[in-house]
């Protein structure tokens, strides 16, 4: 009797174990696991298990003109919790020299393996800082200008015609100071970058403008980065700040991996977690 009990206790023990490995193998498996957001991109989820999905590779945010790094607010949160170190630089907007250099110390101050990521004119300041640089590993543009050498930001707007609207929507709305200083007219702010983004919070975007010289509209790009690292290039295709148009030229121009969504000029506002699932991908390598 007391044999079979044994047997019968090291039979329940050994399918109680048996039970738990599963369960746990289990668990990492679906933790694991990218759910698909909206446009079909792959994004992590902030969860108990998303360490697993981590790795060693940093991230450098870069805003555009009229704009400042809280655009990044809603994405940040996702990266950190994805394990990535972040930085979201806050430029001058003072010229395109002084930001180039502001974004290549927050390069120095993480080191390698660095991912820069560019929105709207930050795509400049990324196509130049990780020119040659040994810390950099590959570049993501969101909704931006990717320059060639000798380029400007407005070159492209003269080779591509552009619809009338938006050429008045830019003369019209443009609001300069006595120091040559440009800022966007904050009652038109929301219906021209963030037409899908809530009323408030674009009303909090067009107050904190960072004012912008306007000499860093035409000033000339260097040595495009993007013709030496992997790329990733995010469209939006109801920007009415960037047509779509000149954004799909600059992706494929420079062979980029891209991801459409029907978003705004604003996309990391608007669209945080697939903006946060291509940052990813890249810091992955991933070519989908």
């Amino acid at each position: 009797m007391a044999k079979q009990f044994r047997e019968t206790g090291l039979f329940v023990f050994l399918l109680l174990n048996m039970i738990l490995m599963i369960g746990l193998t289990s668990t990492t498996y679906f933790s694991a696991a990218s759910p698909e957001s909206k446009n079909g991109s792959s994004i992590v989820t902030r969860g108990l298990k998303e360490t697993t999905l981590s790795n060693d590779t940093n991230i450098v945010l870069v805003h555009g003109i009229w704009s400042d790094g809280s655009i990044w607010n809603k994405v940040i949160p996702i990266l950190q919790d994805a394990g990535h170190r972040v930085i979201a630089a806050q430029l001058s907007l003072r010229s395109l020299g002084d930001d180039i250099a502001t974004v290549k110390r927050a390069i120095e101050q993480l080191g390698k393996p660095t991912i820069l990521v560019g929105h709207s004119y930050g795509g400049i300041v990324i196509t130049n800082a990780g020119y040659n640089n040994p810390n950099v590993t590959g570049l993501v543009y969101i909704a931006a200008f990717a320059p060639d050498e000798d380029e400007s930001s407005i070159d492209l707007f003269e080779i591509l015609p552009q619809p009338e609207n938006v050429l008045q929507m830019f003369t019209n709305n443009i609001i300069t100071d006595s120091g040559g200083f440009s800022y966007f007219n904050p009652d038109k702010f929301g219906e021209w970058f963030a037409q899908d983004v809530h009323p408030d919070e674009a009303n909090i975007l067009a107050a904190v403008q960072k004012p912008t010289n306007e000499s860093i509209t035409t000033e000339k790009s260097g040595p495009a980065a993007w013709k030496q690292l992997p790329t990733w290039f995010q469209i939006s295709e109801n920007d009415l700040v960037i047509p779509p148009d000149i954004q799909r030229l600059y992706a494929e121009r420079m062979n980029a991996t891209t991801v459409s969504l029907n978003s705004s000029h604003m996309s990391p506002i608007s669209q945080p977690e697939e903006i946060a699932g291509l940052i990813m991908n890249a810091t992955k390598g991933n070519h989908f």
